[in-house]
C-alpha cells in the first residue's frame, strides 16, 4: 500500500519528459549525419569514379572514421547528448561505441584494457551482422539455384 502511494506521488511530482522536443532533436541530428554521409558518397562518385553501389563501402568507412575522431576529441559525446538516438542509430554510433569503450578502459593497459574491452558492445553487432549476411546470402543462393529469383 505504501509503495503504491509513493509511486503515485512520484508520478505526480516528476516532470514530464519533453518527448516531442527529443524526437525533433533526434531527427535533426540523425538526418544531418545521413546528409553528411550522402555528401561523402557523392564525393566518392564524383572524384573517384565510383558508382552508387560501389561508393557505399568507402562512405561507411569514412563515416565510422569521422565518428571515431570526434569521439577521441570528445565532440561526439556532446552531439549524442543533444541528439540522443539520432546520434546512436546511424553507423556513426557503432564507431563511437568502439572508441569510447577503448578510451574508458585505457587505464587497464593496451592489451587487457583496450584490446579486451573494445569489442564488448561492437562484437555482438559484428557477429550478428556477419551471421545474418550469411543467412541472407544462403537463402538468395538457394532461390537463384531453383530459379525463383534472378541474380
Amino acid at each position: 500500500m505504501q509503495q503504491e502511494k509513493y509511486a503515485q506521488i512520484e508520478k505526480e511530482l516528476s516532470p514530464k519528459p519533453p518527448i516531442m522536443k527529443n524526437v525533433i532533436k533526434a531527427f535533426l541530428v540523425g538526418g544531418t549525419i545521413c546528409l553528411i554521409g550522402q555528401f561523402i558518397a557523392l564525393f566518392y562518385i564524383t572524384y573517384f569514379d565510383f558508382t552508387e553501389r560501389t561508393a557505399s563501402n568507402p562512405t561507411v568507412a569514412t563515416m565510422i572514421f569521422i565518428a571515431m575522431l570526434l569521439t577521441g576529441f570528445g565532440l561526439y559525446k556532446k552531439i549524442a547528448q543533444f541528439g540522443g538516438a539520432g546520434a546512436a542509430v546511424p553507423i556513426t554510433g557503432f564507431g563511437n561505441a568502439v572508441v569510447s569503450t577503448a578510451i574508458e578502459h585505457k587505464s587497464e593497459g593496451y592489451v587487457l584494457g583496450v584490446g579486451g574491452n573494445m569489442f564488448k558492445l561492437a562484437g555482438s553487432v559484428i557477429l550478428f551482422g556477419v551471421f545474418s549476411a550469411f543467412v541472407v546470402a544462403l537463402i538468395k543462393t538457394i532461390l537463384v539455384k531453383f530459379g525463383v529469383a534472378s541474380w
